[in-house]
């Protein structure tokens, strides 16, 4: 009499195969090194040019001034975004349409628009006052032309423009928030400014911050649109140089690598910080999770009752 046999029958692991993968991958090296042969070997790039350039202190004083535009543009954009926001978010209809109506303004105007009329603002109006409206109560006026120099109008046409786009950003981040976590922070009998800050923000932190850096690179690149006020920045100086020198695709090439360079930068920052929110989010959640772990157990008290031998 035979047994039937206890020895598993053996599977054959059969890897997967991508083929259109790897075609798609073959074509994409193969673009790529016709690419890297045509710039790189090609002497009409003038390679030699582009590395006399590069570090020049006329560029390097260039990328100085695209690096500060940058940095104010962000900060005055993000601050006054922010305010844009909360007054789109507010239950005040004033506060409301009037947020709207400044976002719809300066989304629908190119950058080069603003700029243009920032720039021949003392056109318009030889002096700026502070005052109240419809009276003659004025606290300060200054000449326009005086107030409104070439960075002074690059600065504000960036921040009137990128505001616009920063309080639509910020304002979807607190719409993205559950409409509970509001309730459970007002319940908790907070003020509404510490609700916001400590709360709610820290959560719209993580739709809000893709969406900002990319904004930020925007902005470091719109930069080169100040060149329109003659203002001498990275963009601006390039095209001087090489109006007086005729050596036009090497500059450029300087200018292009210059602003992937800081891209680069903006983009890194980005990461490590998306990094750090969400370690400090892991961090969160463990702590309030070891509580509860970490909680005594109360002791099971057994009691027996009394056996009672019967007494003889």
């Amino acid at each position: 009499m035979t047994t039937p046999s206890n020895t598993p029958s053996t599977i054959k692991v059969v890897p997967a195969r991508y083929p259109w993968r790897t075609f798609g991958a073959i074509v994409a090296l193969f673009v790529l090194a016709i690419v890297v042969q045509s710039v790189a070997f090609n002497p009409r790039w003038e390679w030699s040019v582009f590395a006399r350039w590069f570090f020049d202190p006329v560029i390097l004083e260039g990328l100085a001034q695209t690096l500060l535009l940058t940095l104010i543009g962000t900060a005055l954009s993000v601050a006054f975004g922010g305010l844009l926001a909360l007054a789109r978010l507010s239950s005040s209809w004033l506060l409301n349409s009037l947020a709207w109506g400044y976002i719809w303004l300066f989304r629908s105007l190119p950058l080069i628009v603003v700029l243009i009329i920032l720039y021949n603002f003392s056109y318009l109006y030889d002096t700026l006052s502070i005052g109240i409206p419809f009276t003659q109560i004025s606290w300060g006026s200054y000449q326009t032309i005086n107030v409104l120099g070439q960075f002074s109008t690059a600065v504000v046409g960036l921040t009137l423009v990128q505001s616009a786009y920063t309080a639509e950003i910020i304002r979807g981040g607190f719409l993205g928030v559950d409409h509970g976590q509001y309730e459970a922070a007002a319940a908790l009998g907070l003020p509404a400014w510490r609700r916001t800050v400590r709360i709610i923000l820290p959560q719209a932190l993580r739709t809000i911050l893709p969406s900002g850096f990319n904004e930020i690179i925007s902005l470091a690149k719109g930069t080169a649109m100040v060149y329109v006020l003659a203002m001498p920045e990275l963009f601006y100086t390039i095209q001087m140089i090489y109006n007086r020198t005729q050596e036009v695709i090497p500059l450029l090439m300087v200018g292009a690598v210059w602003y992937l360079v800081i891209t680069s930068v903006l983009s890194l920052i980005q990461h490590l910080v998306e990094r750090w929110l969400a370690r400090s989010e892991r961090r969160s959640a463990i702590n309030q999770q070891s509580p509860a772990r970490l909680a005594p157990r109360q002791p099971v008290l057994q009691t027996q009752e009394a056996a009672h031998a019967p007494v003889p």
